[in-house]
């Protein structure tokens, strides 16, 4: 069995669903290596700029725009262009957070705004261009997916072992019908992964150890003065000294000490220093952890995720292809039936996101889930987050798997930034939600996450 590197272990993903050995290399060397267009349900698709003038005229309370980024957090980015409009974040709505280090196109609506205040927007490496004005905000269900072209750098094997090992890849994953749904590494984080761990210790309502792991948990792998200054704080417990030291790049752990070097035992209102958004994403992140683990154990323990088993619960599809929430559970009576339908793509095998209202699976995949439960002593009460209930997490189900739409793989040439290494550019398109990172994972098999740009 192909090993799995340490950092993705810590993130619940255990198992890979090829056996081909990868290419290697690395990823993101510039943000120009991954590129990213939104696609909505209406088949509307973010280019990286418009093709020509456009004429919006003003009918609606929403103005609907693109919003194009180079090395941007989303969630900075959306602060920073409310802030040069003098707006509150609130007002301006995204479909779903995209990649940092990578060039992104997407949609964004902006509440009550005239079209020439856009021009305030003065940013290096964000562009907003105005599409039309309409009488609804985006929101996730608008979006369909993202397609991504990306170019994988630095790969020192022959032409000849690169296109087998590709080869023997995309047909093993044609078989299957697509890749495991994991959550990818930047849910988490990679550099240091502790996203995860926070929601968990807010789920155990443990709102100190919630508030010192995001701001002093330190990681080998970050920049060297931002590790000492979590190292700081984690003797000191200083929280006043801590915000003259802390960089001025670490944005939410500032906005966190600001609050609490006046309150210092006040860890529900630092956490309420941070936007909504973001604090929800820690018990969400946790939830994803779950599920990672949920779904390594049935690969590890060889259960088909393309094969509905007893117990298990199946998603159907809408009218775009898309899971849905609802669904069936798989019994004895509609086992045949079901199966069926996976195979032709009706419907999709689920696993659950652990919450207050989402229970687990039964039969053999229930077992999984109640074993890694008992192992972190967490039930589903525990996503209800009394102290902060804006933060709870009622959870839902995901698909096990993801297809892979319209997979294309060029051949490898000369990479022009690594001396007498190679470069590929991979294309496709994913469902929202899914994690571009988790199909090159298949083709890189990467042994240092760090390295390889994940």
């Amino acid at each position: 069995m192909l090993r799995v590197p340490s950092i993705e272990k810590q993130l619940g993903i255990e198992a890979f669903v090829t056996k081909t050995r990868g290419i290697g290399g690395a990823i993101r060397q510039t943000p120009e290596d991954f590129v990213v267009k939104e696609v909505l349900v209406d088949c509307s698709k973010a280019e990286l700029e418009p093709k020509q003038p456009l004429q919006v005229t003003r009918e609606g309370r929403y103005l609907i725009c693109l919003l194009v980024k180079r090395d941007w957090d989303t969630l900075l980015a959306v602060r920073k262009i409310a802030k040069q409009l003098g707006i509150s974040e609130r007002r301006v709505q995204i479909a779903g957070i995209k990649d940092k280090k990578a060039v992104t196109s997407q949609h964004i609506s902006v509440e009550n705004i005239k079209l020439k205040q856009l021009n305030r927007i003065q940013t290096e490496d964000i562009h907003v261009y105005p599409l039309r004005y309409s009488q609804t905000m985006v929101f996730p269900h608008m979006s369909f997916g993202n397609m991504f072209h990306l170019t994988v750098r630095n790969i020192s094997h022959s032409v000849v072992v690169i296109q087998e090992r590709i080869s023997n890849i995309v047909s093993e994953l044609q078989i299957i019908g697509g890749v495991q749904n994991f959550f990818g590494h930047q849910r988490f984080g990679t550099i240091r992964p502790i996203t995860h761990l926070v929601g968990k210790a807010l789920a155990q309502n443990d709102l100190e150890k919630a508030a010192l792991r995001f701001l002093a948990k330190p990681s080998p792998h970050e920049h060297p003065q931002s590790r000492e200054a979590r190292q700081r704080l984690l003797e000191a417990r200083d929280f006043e000294e801590a915000l003259d030291i802390f960089p001025r790049w670490l944005l939410y752990e500032r906005l966190m000490l600001s609050h609490l070097a006046k309150h210092p035992k006040d860890y529900t209102g630092a956490f309420r220093r941070l936007p909504k958004r973001l604090r929800s994403l820690f018990l969400q992140a946790y939830q994803s952890y779950l599920f990672n683990r949920f779904l390594s154990q049935r690969l590890l323990h060889k259960i088909p995720i393309n094969e509905p088993q007893i117990g298990d619960y199946v998603l159907e599809i809408d009218s775009h292809g898309l899971p849905t929430r609802s669904y069936i559970k798989a019994t004895s009576k509609n086992l045949g039936y079901l199966r069926e339908a996976v195979g032709e793509g009706k419907i999709y095998v689920a696993i659950p996101l652990i919450g207050f209202k989402q229970a687990s699976s039964e039969g053999v995949q229930g077992e999984i889930e109640q074993h890694v439960l008992k192992s972190e002593n967490i039930t589903r009460t525990n996503f209800y987050v009394s102290s902060m209930p804006e933060m709870s997490a009622p959870g839902e189900l995901r698909a096990a798997m993801m297809p892979i739409i319209n997979l294309n793989v060029e051949q490898p040439v000369k990479d022009e930034l690594n001396f007498s290494r190679k470069k590929l550019r991979i294309s496709f398109t994913l469902h929202r939600g899914c994690y571009a990172t988790i199909v090159l994972r298949e083709f890189m098999k990467s042994r240092n996450l760090i390295k390889a740009g994940f």
